[in-house]
């Protein structure tokens, strides 16, 4: 906990000196425009994130919307062989509320066939408010947490976190079909289901295979 604390003050110090650096190198160095590459987000894909959820694996913090970087650190190895479930972040969240976390992956095989989506990669219910305000996920697992492993050349794949309000201590089961497989998941059927609404917050980030 010390240390996930410490994570959040660093990053925070960062995040005030960095404008002052990088505007220091742009008086330096002159404006360099950034060109758009395959690493760069759609304005879809960067509008999804919302409401101040983070995901934070041990060397990756995702409170906004990105693209898990391909060199750096090995990230993409570390997700999908390495790393357990991350920790799960929501200041938002009401002490006396319980909620629901859902992870899902909507580009099962492949973004542009999509025939296994949704892919659930982690399910936890009846998740304590006061425990999402301390980054501690205390609740009940439905579905045991599956790291992103997208085949390869695949392409990028979003990996999406999703926080519904639960309307009240109460049993979210899986139907005998959808505990068959993770696979095919309709979501939409399972947040009508319970009257879960529209998430109130949510975050994803993209990745691909590995080695590719």
């Amino acid at each position: 906990m010390k240390n996930m604390t410490f994570h959040r003050v660093v990053k925070r110090k960062l995040q005030t000196v960095l404008p002052l650096f990088l505007l220091l190198c742009g008086c330096m160095w002159g404006s360099r425009q950034v060109e758009a590459s395959a690493d760069t987000l759609s304005s879809v894909d960067a509008s999804f994130c919302f409401g101040d959820l983070e995901v934070i694996y041990p060397q990756l913090d995702v409170d906004k919307c990105l693209i898990a970087p391909k060199d750096h650190m090995k990230l993409r190895e570390k997700l999908s062989t390495e790393w357990g479930a991350p920790s799960i972040w929501y200041s938002a969240a009401n002490e006396g509320k319980m909620y629901i976390l859902v992870m899902v992956d909507p580009d099962a095989p492949s973004r542009s066939n999509p025939t296994f989506a949704y892919w659930r990669h982690w399910l936890v219910t009846n998740v304590q408010g006061s425990s999402l305000r301390k980054g501690e996920l205390q609740g009940m697992t439905i579905t045991d947490y599956r790291p992103p492993t997208p085949p390869q050349a695949s392409g990028l794949h979003r990996y999406q976190f999703l926080l519904y309000e639960q309307p009240s201590d109460m049993e979210v089961p899986l139907s005998q079909r959808e505990s068959s497989a993770r696979g095919q998941w309709n979501l939409v059927a399972f947040i009508q289901r319970f009257h879960l609404g529209e998430p109130v917050a949510a975050v994803q980030f993209l990745t691909q295979n590995y080695k590719d």
